[in-house]
């Protein structure tokens, strides 16, 4: 049951939600996303996402410990959700069902991706959330090259992939920013089509030699 209650000066102040503790981890981590999407990583502390999860502020800390691990349980969380709606690893190898849902993506979860972009931006003032980020957007890059390597084995290196996921991060902060879905769809489109050809070039036997799988480096 909630309602409204009074500070002792008469103040009106919003009750707090409950969250049921085994969803409550993830409450807070969508939380602390919000909070940064909108505010930027300095606006990040416990009782921000206290406020924001409608909770008390020993909850965050005793879910976290820590405003480091915070960041880097809520940037592994945006990113487990950028991979399971992106479609960037279908696993079928067709070419049209590539990052199928991109554009749908940024409608449907804004603030997951702005997380993403200003923990990037954020790394350029604080190297020590370099690490994490690129342990985490390894498996961007690792999940692009699987899917190019059931499309076009002979060229799915590390340098294409990163190629491609670099394109598909252009569009979703474009579309993020500028809005137009349909531009992000029309852009997905001409880029399956690339995909297909050079699909059909290492089926025709027309590879030079460079760019094969078996050259993939790392991160």
């Amino acid at each position: 049951m909630t309602g409204s209650a009074e500070t002792p000066d008469g103040k009106r102040v919003r009750p707090r939600k409950r969250v049921h503790y085994g969803a409550g981890r993830e409450a807070l981590l969508n939380a602390a996303v919000r909070v940064v999407a909108r505010g930027g990583l300095r606006r990040l502390t416990y009782r921000a996402v206290a406020e924001e999860a409608g909770v008390t502020h020993g909850l965050v800390v005793h879910h976290f410990g820590s405003r480091d691990a915070l960041i880097e349980e809520a940037l592994a969380h945006t990113v487990r959700t950028s991979m399971s709606t992106s479609a960037v690893e279908p696993g079928t190898g067709e070419a049209e069902d590539f990052a199928a849902g991109l554009s749908e993506m940024v409608i449907s979860g804004p603030d997951i991706q702005a997380f993403q972009y200003e923990l990037l931006l954020e790394a350029r003032r604080r190297p020590e959330l370099l690490p994490q980020l690129r342990a985490l957007y390894a498996e961007y890059f690792d999940a692009t090259e699987r899917e190019l390597t059931r499309m076009i084995p002979q060229r799915a290196n590390r340098a294409l992939s990163r190629l491609v996921f670099a394109a598909l991060e252009g569009l979703v902060l474009h579309q993020l920013v500028l809005g137009e879905p349909q531009v992000t769809e029309a852009a997905l489109k001409e880029l399956r089509s690339l995909l297909r050809l050079l699909g059909a070039q290492d089926g025709d036997g027309d590879g030079d030699g460079h760019g094969h799988a078996g050259e993939s480096g790392t991160a």
